[in-house]
């Protein structure tokens, strides 16, 4: 089970790749990205609001506010410098992204700053 913040970090990486790839994010399609339940995606969308990260617009179209992009942007790229290095140490794709997936949540600020000076130098 994830913990609260790793799931609302999850909602907030998804909610940017959706957003790069399709232009407008609905619950609905995070429902079909991650295959979550209708109502678990609308409970942690409803936090996601009450948080102040997202807004909802016409015909449900959700928004990044500006802390809730900041928050989003920086959870994606502890996720690409994770893969990055995974990579470089030999990973397969499939396997730096997926435990690139799980570490972002718990990596300590001070062991990603380690991980993101390698990065800088690959």
């Amino acid at each position: 089970m994830l913990r609260s913040h790793e799931s609302e970090e999850m909602y907030l990486e998804t909610i940017l790749l959706l957003k790069k790839r399709k232009g407008t994010v609905r619950s609905v399609d995070i429902v079909e990205e991650l295959g979550y339940a209708k109502s678990s995606v609308s409970r942690g969308v409803n936090l996601l609001i009450e948080k102040g990260y997202v807004t909802i617009g016409r015909a449900g179209e959700l928004s990044f506010t500006e802390e809730g992009l900041k928050r989003a942007a920086a959870v994606y790229e502890r996720h690409r410098v994770i893969t990055a290095v995974l990579r470089s140490m030999g990973a397969s794709k499939e396997v730096a992204e997926e435990n690139a997936c799980r570490i972002e949540h718990v990596i300590s600020d001070e062991l990603f700053e380690v991980l993101s000076a390698y990065e800088e130098k690959l």
